[in-house]
């Protein structure tokens, strides 16, 4: 996954690393990317390493023209993510299984914003 280096893998661990963690995923488009998007999904399914990790699509939906969005565009696409652990994040990326198709998200994404989220409310 672009952007996922070791030390930042690392931070992303320690500030938590058996709490359940829900992900932001903030999707533009390059061109013909939300068929490799789908594809990437599928991938994700039916590979099992959805279910090996435990994780849990909360929601997922495209996006509209935005009411607010200071020096930004609309997205195209946004993803909430629940895992288990910030550990079973970090574990699945490094999966060779997982790595064999990642491939096709970083080909779907143009720009993208992952961003682990705590409850607070």
């Amino acid at each position: 996954m672009p952007g996922l280096d070791p030390s930042s893998l690392q931070r992303f661990v320690a500030a938590d690393p058996n709490g359940p963690v829900v992900m932001l995923n903030l999707l533009r488009f390059a061109a013909d990317g939300a068929d490799r998007y789908t594809e990437y999904m599928e991938q994700f399914v039916a590979s099992g390493v959805k279910e090996r990790y435990g994780v849990t699509i909360v929601y997922g939906g495209t996006g509209d023209v935005p009411l607010v969005a200071v020096g930004g565009d609309d997205w195209d696409m946004v993803v909430l993510v629940r895992y288990p652990s910030r550990k079973h994040f970090v574990d699945m990326v490094n999966d060779p299984d997982y790595q064999s198709f990642e491939h096709l998200r970083a080909e779907a994404v143009a720009e993208t914003v992952l961003q682990p989220t705590k409850p607070a409310i």
